[in-house]
């Protein structure tokens, strides 16, 4: 009973267009005043949600990443990229992967990059001839690394749900699959180009001018290499390492690039703010949402039903994998992971499934879902910039739909891809 007005109002208020976090919130609130239950246990949730130190890290890290894009950071990192891959056919189209890919290890969030730098880059495909579709598209599609290669906050959200894995080991564990979706994106990319005549960009610069614009980029780089390498040596925990963060980005925007000035600071810890806010009230409204399922003996029960299947590890991936798909048309990947994860992650490690590499399956999974309809919330932000209809671009997305579905195969059946490099540098 208190399953089914839960899944009920849920659905019926998303179906009206409630955002997702008031949604759980109010849905929670229904079976608990339906089961008879105090609605003070629902302010208590809610609270014990949020009360956790390692959440401390998501607005520092979202605070370094505004910080870092609050100047000229995106043209540095476009004319980076532009001088490996720009003069090759389909160039543009190759720095706007490359560039966002570069951006993924700042960020940590695949809406800032589509927002910032895949603003710059939509706007000049279009001048160079490319369609405004393809192009929101192919911005879009590349912007879901975010999430995958470090920082990442939807990591350190999942590291809280499942005790079995670390920050750092989610964060290193992320980078070769983040290179796998930018290399296979970017094979597409050429094949498109080809069939649509897209051309390259110039010639390859000269060693001086593309030594110029490696050392210009290198501090924005060393950002991702200061997070890992600080939490690996123990030097700083995830949380200190954001804060850390934060000073290494007012140091190389105001005093190297000099970018960065005091009069853009209120504007950044503004929008900061209203982004920690609303990730925040995800994770809390998840909370809640995910005590009441518990309640409820959802996860019990579902845990219970796989069991009884006698499915073998790989069989229980495949589950896993179709059930998150469908799951995360209609739901963001930060609740995902807070309502998933406690259920998912004990079956998996119960069948002997690396929970590292389970982690990264999920996290990549989920993360597909931000760019499709109808929740998908890089389409919107893509077409918004482009100025476009939405419609065009999903029609532009499903092959590219496609061959991130192969990359997500290829990360199911070959763990290695997930757990090389934090067994070379964590060990086993």
């Amino acid at each position: 009973m208190i399953s089914a007005i839960l899944f009920g109002v849920l659905c019926l208020l998303m179906a009206l267009g409630v955002p997702v976090a008031i949604a759980m919130g109010l849905s929670s609130i229904a079976a608990v005043t339906a089961q008879g239950l105090p609605l003070v246990a629902i302010s208590q949730r809610i609270f014990a949600g949020i009360d956790s130190f390692p959440l401390l890290a998501v607005p520092f890290f979202l605070l370094a990443a505004e910080l870092m894009t609050g100047g000229a950071l995106a043209q540095v990192l476009v004319r980076f990229a532009a001088q490996f891959v720009g003069h090759l056919r389909g160039g543009l189209g190759h720095t706007n992967i490359v560039t966002l890919t570069f951006f993924s290890g700042i960020s940590g969030s695949a809406i800032a990059d589509a927002a910032g730098p895949g603003s710059i880059l939509i706007r000049e495909m279009r001048k160079r001839g490319y369609s405004a579709e393809y192009s929101a598209a192919l911005t879009a599609a590349t912007a879901i690394v975010g999430p995958i290669i470090p920082p990442s906050i939807i990591m350190i959200i999942y590291a809280l749900q499942d005790q079995r894995v670390s920050v750092i080991a989610l964060f290193v564990a992320g980078v070769l699959p983040g290179l796998l979706i930018a290399v296979s994106l970017m094979l597409y990319n050429h094949w498109i180009s080809v069939r649509r005549d897209y051309r390259g960009e110039g010639t390859f610069p000269s060693w001086r001018e593309a030594l110029r614009n490696t050392w210009t980029a290198l501090p924005a780089l060393f950002l991702p290499v200061l997070i890992v390498g600080g939490i690996h040596s123990g030097a700083f925990t995830p949380t200190e390492a954001s804060i850390v963060a934060v000073a290494y980005a007012l140091v190389i925007g105001m005093g190297l690039y000099r970018t960065l000035t005091v009069a853009m600071l209120p504007g950044i810890l503004l929008r900061t703010a209203l982004l920690t806010a609303s990730v925040m009230l995800i994770v809390a409204a998840s909370a809640c949402f995910a005590w009441v399922l518990t309640i409820a003996q959802v996860p019990q029960s579902l845990a219970r039903w796989i069991i009884g299947l006698g499915l073998d590890p790989l069989t229980f991936l495949i589950a896993v994998n179709v059930l998150l798909l469908l799951f995360g048309i209609f739901i963001e990947p930060l609740p995902g992971v807070m309502i998933l994860v406690p259920i998912l992650a004990p079956m998996a490690a119960a069948l002997g499934i690396d929970p590292v590499h389970f982690a990264i399956v999920v996290i990549v999974n989920l993360t597909m879902g931000m760019i499709t309809p109808p929740v998908g919330g890089l389409l919107f932000v893509t077409a918004l910039v482009a100025r476009i209809p939405v419609s065009g671009v999903i029609r532009e997305l499903w092959p590219m739909m496609g061959v991130l579905l192969v990359v997500l195969a290829i990360l199911t059946l070959v763990p290695e891809v997930s757990l090389f490099l934090p067994r070379l540098l964590l060990g086993p």
